[in-house]
């Protein structure tokens, strides 16, 4: 055990030297005034842990992230299994959830705008939207693909749908719906910075577009890495709470 996570450990430390190596290459041919070294750009986003400015636009983005993508699960696990167990559901809802699927949801935004005005409710809203629709659609899939034996079970012994959620339902769907949340994670990073980069004056987005706009690329680069540090931190949650809260889906894998 030990030893399989020092090589796991080992492969993501060799991932991330490749990566620097890469930068670092980008800097040489693109010049350091175009692209900051790695070595500049993490003194200076080390230097910028200190500013309180930069650690609010952190918090900002933090927060709309982490409600937009909690609100979009708390939506779409539910509709989900409905459209999963119910035929009835699947024949009404399918059909609208694959038309509207590939639809970019970030060109909303101004829609967005009108309905909820340009505080944080528009960009939550739409953060939840398109990371919805990800989870919707893969909970949906997983639903259907269940063993129907265990369903049947449960209702010869008059269980309800309580029940059959607690017993069932859930543990069957948690490896999944965190799966799910953590795919639809990517595509929520990508739409806070574009929903930052408009009419507002806080959030990580904003300011990597504040920063290339004045040609101040070494505080750009430390956005962009905020953001990067960001995205994968919550990953890394998702995983490690998958491991903790799915000791059964392990096991079995």
């Amino acid at each position: 055990m030990k030893r399989s996570l020092l090589f796991g450990l080992l492969r993501y430390l060799v991932a991330i030297f490749l990566l620097l190596i890469l930068w670092q290459l980008a800097s040489f041919v693109c010049t350091e005034e175009i692209i900051p070294t790695p070595e500049n750009t993490l003194k200076q986003f080390a230097a910028l842990q200190s500013d309180p400015m930069f650690s609010s636009h952190l918090l900002i983005s933090t927060l709309r992230l982490s409600s937009g993508l909690l609100l979009g699960t708390v939506i779409a696990y539910p509709l989900g299994l409905l459209l999963g167990l119910s035929k009835k559901a699947d024949a009404l809802g399918a059909p609208l959830l694959f038309i509207t699927y590939p639809f970019p949801k970030i060109v909303l935004l101004p829609v967005f705008f009108l309905l909820l005005g340009l505080g944080d409710s528009s960009r939550i809203a739409l953060i939840a939207l398109s990371s919805g629709y990800q989870i919707l659609l893969l909970m949906r899939a997983k639903t259907k693909a269940l063993d129907p034996i265990y369903l049947k079970v449960m209702r010869s012994m008059k269980a309800g749908p309580l029940a059959v959620w607690r017993y069932v339902l859930w543990p069957a769907m948690l490896p999944d719906l965190l799966t799910a949340v953590r795919i639809a994670s990517g595509t929520a990073v990508a739409v806070l910075f574009l929903a930052e980069s408009f009419a507002t004056d806080s959030g990580l987005g904003f300011l990597i577009m504040d920063a290339w706009g004045i040609g101040d690329n070494e505080t750009m680069f430390c956005a962009i890495l905020g953001i990067s540090l960001l995205a994968l931190s919550l990953y890394t949650l998702l995983w490690v709470a998958e491991k903790i809260l799915c000791p059964w889906f392990l096991t079995k894998n």
